[in-house]
């Protein structure tokens, strides 16, 4: 299948709508502590869902990665690992600042350090300058992040405005100043995913072959990718959920639920009902990557770009999310003409990378 940039486009709109609403779900979670279901939705988000749909769909996984370098599978899982860091401290942004800003301080980071870096790293950077394709490309990305700085604004305005219980009421722990350091944070690590999936290229080209040979669209062919990358950030996750058990005394959390806080009403929790609620935020978490890499795999030459247009559209999501759950009531109307005018910008500026990967598929060689 050759390239098709707006196809891409179209598939990164979806995977930025599953990373977009990943996290609700959890919301449905009662008595159990952060580290608890942060921990059971990873299991599916990290280990199953791409173990399983990798196997359903490419030929031979367990031989790719037993053929594939040492090397790519080493810097594959290690920048996993480093993404691992931004991936759990990006659930802490969640909570410290809402959706909509959340997303906005730690994606608007995580799009410059993972769009730029590769191509800086490879060589290739001076090339984008040069050709009308790649300056689309970069403008797109600017644009984007014209649109990061305008939604940020939008957050701290919101902050300034609304009451503490107005806060409280879309994130009931707001913090400002401590989501902003963790999401700095986070949008710095995360970025370390592109670079696992820019190090694991050698494995996605063995089973582009296999698809090819079976006959199979190589739209999949990063999934195998996927696996060794999502190992790292297990790996990591995994290590800090279980010592906050530990410290917080929330082990026990996995096979009984808490003691209900006194005088707690609505719908009686359950067990198997955190259970599923988990499983469904992690399986929407990986379908984001799921439907990233096939994106990728329509993006041509500047597939690099890929990046941009998934941080782009997982922001346009959220900040959609934000207005359906009401996090911007109680604002000035400046405020949401504000969070309406960064909208525009992400949206515009999908458009404009995939216009750049489009001049680009035109060019020969």
């Amino acid at each position: 299948m050759g390239d098709n940039p707006f196809l891409g486009v179209a598939f990164h709109w979806i995977g930025g709508l599953a990373a977009a609403s990943f996290y609700l779900p959890y919301k449905a979670v009662r008595r159990w502590s952060w580290e608890t279901y942060w921990l059971v939705g990873g299991v599916f988000s990290w280990l199953l869902a791409p173990s399983v749909l990798a196997v359903a769909l490419v030929p031979d996984v367990a031989e790719i990665l037993r053929a594939a370098p040492a090397i790519a599978l080493l810097w594959a899982y290690v920048f996993g690992v480093l993404w691992g860091i931004g991936g759990l401290t990006f659930g802490l942004s969640m909570r410290y600042l809402g959706i909509a800003l959340g997303y906005a301080i730690a994606l608007g980071l995580c799009t410059v350090f993972g769009t730029l870096m590769p191509p800086i790293f490879e060589g290739k950077f001076g090339a984008l300058l040069r050709e009308p394709s790649g300056r689309f490309v970069l403008l797109g990305m600017v644009v984007c992040l014209g649109g990061f700085a305008v939604s940020a604004l939008a957050g701290s305005r919101k902050e300034r405005e609304l009451t503490a219980d107005e806060k409280a009421a879309t994130s009931a722990e707001f913090h400002f100043a401590r989501g902003l350091a963790v999401a700095t944070l986070s949008g710095v690590m995360s970025a370390c995913f592109a670079y696992g999936l820019a190090a694991g290229k050698p494995i996605g080209a063995l089973a582009k072959a296999r698809l090819l040979a079976a006959g199979r669209p190589d739209l999949w062919q990063n999934l195998p990718v996927l696996i060794v990358v999502l190992w790292g950030g297990f790996t990591t996750n995994v290590v800090w959920c279980l010592w906050l058990n530990r410290r917080n005394r929330s082990g026990g959390e996995y096979l009984a639920l808490a003691p209900a806080p006194e005088g707690e009403s609505g719908s009686p929790a359950s067990l198997p009902a955190n259970y599923a609620w988990c499983a469904l935020a992690g399986v929407t978490w990986y379908l984001q990557f799921f439907f990233y890499s096939m994106g990728q795999t329509k993006m041509g030459r500047f597939d690099f770009s890929s990046w941009t247009l998934h941080m782009a559209s997982i922001i346009i999501f959220s900040t959609l999310w934000g207005i359906a759950l009401h996090e911007w009531r109680g604002t000035s109307h400046r405020t949401r003409s504000l969070v309406v005018g960064g909208l525009l910008l992400l949206i515009g500026s999908t458009l404009v990378v995939g216009y750049g990967n489009y001049l680009k598929s035109l060019a020969p060689g």
